[in-house]
């Protein structure tokens, strides 16, 4: 059995501060169990690629998480009898069954003055003005308009669309990605996050933690600038042939404490994070350095302009990174302000709907549409999964005058890429946009359906844990076959 490594253990012992990536074995108590070509009777490399279930749809997925929760009402599903009932009370036939209040009552019905709406493509998807960039990628898009959750306040909400639990301790969807087909490049983390601003988002690194995992699996947060992993840079005096020879010195040192020592598989690990944090000294800021880009490229993403340059810098990183086989690539959208404070800080539109939604739109509306675009024309897009996501929706009575409540009764999110029906709605919400009424996915449902595409069984991806068999779905979980191409 292997013994885990913590990162915090490693980046303390690691010679010459590399940081932000470890690697380890298997927790005490833990073992491999239902994984493809996992054997935890010797030591693995725990990064090591492994084939999954059945064949792939998709090699990478890019997970854009809307921090905030936006309002689907104000984005893509289009609701005439909310614009027709705007300004009265809603029907308490609409109310029944559920906890309505999160924060301010149940005020009147609202809809946006300033909002218009128009159907794009074949398949006539509605799309309000908010999104003229990405309404023009209609026909790529498979949405979900009856999305469920559970919890109806941010970090909790957060929690279970990223862990699928509402308190800390699970693995993050991408730990379990990691975990079940390691890395497919093995000079760079199989799960990367990256966010905008001077601040990590919302509930931070629990958010892509690697739960009872070993640490290996957890995200590795890329962070803005040229530098994406802290300390990685080595000291001024100490060049990398410097570095090659103290490390080829430490494998001579273990080689013969592994002779004496066979069974020390901790040894091995610590031996394989030194060599991987050295690789990615080049590799890293090289996967996030967009100067070879084009100008063409850039401007597709928005990086001509002060409102998009945020996301686009992301979004174009996000590119590079599964163009560079990363499994895994969790963006969280990031916010307006250089500080990441006050009213824009995220979607969170409690009140002033209209300036929050309008600034973020803008901010994401050209670089997500960029990316589909780059994906598609670079013949990305078929074998990468692009999902949208949020940790809820958004009621259709107002709040504060001007504004919209939390909502995990029925709310809009989407994919796009390989493996599914293009162009396809898939459930609905009632006649106002509150409740889920026609085929409702949790995030269960969701997190099981991208794991299909990556060619795993979500019931069959399981970690034995004291005795317990682990999977990412906990006991949940059902793909939706439906909108499977």
């Amino acid at each position: 059995m292997l013994i885990e490594t913590s990162r915090r253990e490693w980046l303390r012992s690691a010679a010459y501060g590399v940081g932000g990536f470890a690697v380890g074995g298997m927790m005490p108590g833990g073992g491999w169990l239902g994984v493809p070509q996992a054997n935890a009777a010797s030591f693995v490399d725990p990064l090591a690629a492994k084939q999954p279930h059945f064949p792939a749809k998709v090699k990478s997925v890019i997970w854009l998480h809307m921090d905030g929760a936006p309002s689907t009402l104000d984005l893509y599903d289009y609701k005439p009898e909310l614009e027709r009932l705007a300004g009265q009370d809603i029907p308490a036939s609409f109310l029944e069954g559920i906890k309505t209040s999160t924060q301010g009552g149940v005020g009147k019905l609202f809809v946006s003055n300033k909002r218009s709406w128009k159907q794009y493509g074949e398949s006539g998807a509605w799309f309000s003005d908010l999104l003229p960039n990405l309404a023009q990628h209609a026909d790529k898009l498979t949405f979900v308009k009856s999305s469920v959750t559970v919890g109806a306040t941010h970090d909790i909400s957060i929690l279970k669309l990223n862990t699928g639990d509402l308190s800390p301790g699970r693995p993050s969807l991408g730990a379990w990605v990691a975990y079940a087909l390691g890395a497919a490049n093995p000079d760079l983390p199989p799960y990367v996050v990256l966010y905008g601003g001077q601040r990590e988002p919302r509930a931070g690194s629990v958010n892509w933690s690697s739960g009872f995992l070993p640490a290996v699996y957890q995200g590795t947060a890329f962070r803005p600038g040229a530098q994406p992993i802290l300390h990685q840079a080595p000291p001024e005096l100490i060049g990398l042939e410097q570095q090659r020879e103290s490390l080829d010195l430490l494998h001579r040192l273990n080689d013969l404490r592994s002779a004496a020592r066979p069974d020390d598989s901790e040894l091995a690990a610590r031996t394989n994070s030194y060599d991987l944090a050295y690789r990615m000294e080049a590799t890293a800021p090289e996967a996030v350095d967009l100067s070879k880009e084009t100008e063409a490229t850039k401007a597709l993403y928005g990086l001509d302009n002060e409102a998009t340059v945020n996301m686009g810098t992301v979004l174009l990183r996000a590119r590079r990174l599964v163009e560079r086989n990363v499994r895994f690539v969790h963006v969280v959208s990031g916010p307006i302000n250089a500080l990441g404070q006050g009213d824009d800080a995220s979607w969170d539109a409690h009140r002033a709907l209209e300036r929050n939604h309008g600034n973020h739109a803008r901010a994401i509306d050209k670089p997500v549409a960029g990316l589909l675009a780059d994906l598609q024309s670079r013949g990305l897009l078929d074998d990468t999964l692009v999902v949208w996501t949020s940790e809820f929706g958004r009621t259709p009575y107002g709040q504060s005058g001007d504004g919209r409540d939390h909502n995990p009764w029925g709310y809009t999110q989407w994919l796009a890429g390989g493996g599914l029906k293009h162009g396809l709605t898939y459930g609905r919400t009632d006649e106002l946009g509150l409740k889920t009424v026609e085929n409702p996915v949790d995030t269960y449902d969701l997190h099981a359906t991208v794991l299909q595409l990556l060619g795993l069984d979500h019931l069959k991806t399981i970690y034995l844990r004291a005795g317990r068999a682990e999977r990412p779905t906990v006991v949940y979980g059902k793909v939706v076959n439906d909108i499977l191409a």
